[in-house]
Formats: C-alpha cells, structure tokens, sequence
C-alpha cells in the first residue's frame, strides 16, 4: 500500500508475535498511565477522553465520554470496569488480534479508565475460543503487576486496581452488557430490564462500566497526546482516531488493518483488501459485521465513519467489513446470517425466540424456489414486528434482511419468478 497511515494500536505489531512489556514501554507505553496518577484529576481524564471525540468500538458507537458521565465517580467501592472481548459477531475479530499483538495496550487502558472512573475492580470477559489471547493477556497482567503498574498504590499513587480474566462459555448474546453481566455472575446471560442501567447497579448490583477493548486501548493514547491529536488522526471532521478494520469474504487480502476513520470503502476494498478476488465484481458488503445492513457498489466511496455510514443506510459496527462478489445470492447470505441470529437467540422475548426462525424458514423457501409472492410480502411485515425485541440480537438481524429487500429485492422475486437461484451455484 502506497499511502502512509497512522500505527497507534498497531504501532507494536509484528506478525505471529506478541509485544513484551519492554518493547510496549519503549514506544511510549504506561507514558498516559504516568501522566494521569502523577498530574491529572480522574475529573480531568474524564473530560480529555469526552473532548477527543471517542465513540464506541464495540458496534453501538456511544460517545465514551458521555457514557462515562454517566457513572457514579464518587460512590464507594466497589466499582466495577469490564473490558468487553465476546467478539462473537461474524466478521469481527479485531479485539482478538489486538490483544494478541499488543496485550499491555489494553492492560494500560483498563487501568487509565478504572483510575479516571473511579473503579476498583476490572475484569476482561474474553471468549472461549481466543485461548491464546488470554494467555498473552494474563502474561502482560503480571508483567505489570512486577512493575508496579498494576496492584496496590499504582506508581506510589493513592490508586489501587485488580484485573481478573474471565474465560466466557460462548454465545453471540453474551455480547450485549447485561447479558454479560450476568454471565460474569454465573447466572443465564439473558438481558436484563433496564432501568436500573449498569451505571447504577450493575455487576453484583454495583456500578459497572462495560466497554469494548479497542475502545479501552484508545483511552492512555489520548492521554499521552491529547485530545486534538486524536481527532486529527480521523480524515473526516466528523471523525476521531483510528479504527481497526477487520476484512474477510471474497476479497484478495483478509486482514485486519489500522486506518483512520473516515477512509474510504473504496479504498479499503481496493488497496487494503487488494480488490475483489477473481477478477469478480463487487456487488456488496456488510461494512460493520454481520448486524450491519449491507451497502451495494453505489456506497463505495462513502467514508467510514459513524455518521457518514449512518447517512448512507447502514452502521459502522465493529468496523469487520464482509465483502460479496458479483457471483454471490444475496438471499442465500441473508439466509445464512439469519440462521446464525436464530441459533444464537437466548429465547427471552417472543420476536426473537419465534420471530427470527420463522424468517429463516421463510427465507429457506425462497432460496430453494418454493416461495411466493406473499412470503415476500410477509417478510416485510417482519422487520418493523421483529424490531420490537427485548435487545439488539433481534433488531441487529433485521439490518441484513431490511437491506436484502431494499437493495437486492429483484434478486429476492427472480427467486419466486423462476423458482431457483438466478445466480445458480455461483
């Protein structure tokens, strides 16, 4: 690639090893932890991360700042700070290569944001799967702990912190923070009725924040350097930092690449995918994982980021961009992404438990040239039904199949006209 891009997450990553405590503190590594117990107000930490223009990386894209407003600074112990690395979601896998690449960034992160929050107590809820992570992690927490950035009286300061790792059983459900919650308690990780939020009562009825990992890596980097300096990594006014892309689907290259927000699909496809394989077309793509509604050619130059991404139909997410040739069924994928949301529903709420294998049936049909007129019909009576879901697992599902039937829809009816595939085996 010919374009010179920023490397702050990814500043320390060499393929198939992980950074050392040494090599972390030799690129400026703890700098933002040094500077925060030795000459900042966890007031003051607050708003440099509310000024930086920090969103969510996790999929919803919250402003930090302003969810960390939210939480009781000064209530007693014990608080709670979770780092979320569930990462369930297909076409999403950055927190894991993250993690993998450079653990001490999301060590360094918790304890920032547990200073500035006032928690006590973190954990890292990572999933089942990512072994190898978790052990890297737990290598870099006691590699902290030796030198005193993590335990008791961190740095010689009044501040104190314990980071626990959680190995999760696995389910997509456990993704959503009360879900979460409760498996972290060892309880069935349905969601939980909100209010009371986490802020108030959340893990063991106490305080809690929940934030994704890349998001938590963001946070010492912004105190190091500031809150303009964040903001300018960004190629679009609206934007701030950077963000870690993860590719996959019928593209040359699938990796997982750190670029500012704002760049461009197109060149994401072109340059850092190294273009659609084959020598095929693109004809689609979920820019932000598998929840994310799909963006068909006319979005390629939209820029990456949450509000242009919103403007154009679909989410930033997670920023894992799945990417479809023009060889692909577009009802076949939807049906394949259905079948995942079905199988991953916890059975809480009716439009979820009932709604979302009744679409996959649905879907079946039509894939296989039974269906009709009236279940395509049905299925756009589905989406507005289904989105009255307890939680997002339901209403994340809906994007593709919304976007199936607003952007692929004669797709959808030359199934029913000519009862097969009009793309055949593809």
């Amino acid at each position: 690639m010919s374009r010179e891009v920023p490397r702050v997450l990814f500043a320390n990553r060499r393929p198939g090893l992980t950074a050392s405590l040494a090599e972390f503190e030799r690129g400026g590594g703890y700098r933002g932890l040094r500077r925060a117990v030795a000459e900042l107000s966890p007031a003051e930490v607050r708003r440099l991360v509310a000024d930086s223009g920090l969103r969510g990386r996790g999929g919803a894209g919250f402003p930090t700042g302003v969810k960390w407003s939210f939480f009781p600074h000064d209530a007693p112990p014990d608080k709670y700070l979770v780092a979320n690395c569930d990462e369930m979601e297909p076409g999403t896998y950055k927190d894991g290569e993250l993690i993998l690449a450079d653990p001490h960034q999301l060590v360094e992160g918790l304890i920032v944001s547990a200073y500035a929050l006032g928690a006590n107590r973190a954990t890292v809820f990572i999933r089942y799967d990512y072994e190898r992570a978790a052990c890297a992690l737990e290598r870099a927490l006691a590699e902290a702990r030796e030198a005193g950035y993590l335990g008791e009286h961190i740095l010689g300061s009044d501040f104190s912190l314990e980071i626990h790792v959680h190995r999760s059983a696995g389910r997509y459900i456990l993704g959503e923070e009360t879900a979460l919650l409760n498996g972290l308690e060892g309880r069935r990780p349905n969601p939980r009725l909100r209010p009371p939020f986490p802020a108030q009562k959340g893990l063991f009825g106490r305080p809690t924040n929940v934030q994704n990992v890349e998001t938590l890596a963001c946070v010492p980097h912004i105190v190091a350097h500031g809150p303009q300096w964040f903001r300018g990594l960004a190629r679009t006014p609206e934007g701030a930092g950077t963000k870690l892309f993860g590719l996959s689907g019928h593209l040359e290259r699938t990796e997982c690449f750190e670029l500012p927000i704002g760049t461009p699909l197109r060149e994401i496809v072109e340059e850092w995918g190294g273009g659609v394989w084959r020598g095929r077309r693109f004809k689609a793509c979920l820019p932000g994982g598998a929840s994310t509604p799909f963006l068909d050619a006319r979005a390629l130059d939209v820029p990456m980021d949450f509000t242009a991404l919103e403007k154009a139909g679909s989410r930033l997410g997670t920023a894992g961009v799945t990417v479809f040739d023009d060889r692909t069924c577009m009802l076949r994928v939807t049906h394949n992404l259905i079948s995942f949301f079905a199988r991953e529903s916890c059975g809480f709420c009716t439009p979820c438990r009932e709604g979302l294998p009744m679409v996959r049936e649905c879907l079946a049909r039509l894939e296989a040239g039974r269906g009709t007129l009236d279940d395509v019909d049905w299925l756009k009576e589905q989406v507005p039904r289904i989105n009255l879901s307890f939680c997002a697992l339901a209403q994340g599902a809906m994007g593709p199949l919304s976007s199936l039937l607003a952007l692929f829809g004669d797709e959808v009816l030359d199934h029913v006209g000519r009862g097969r595939c009009p793309l055949g085996e593809g």
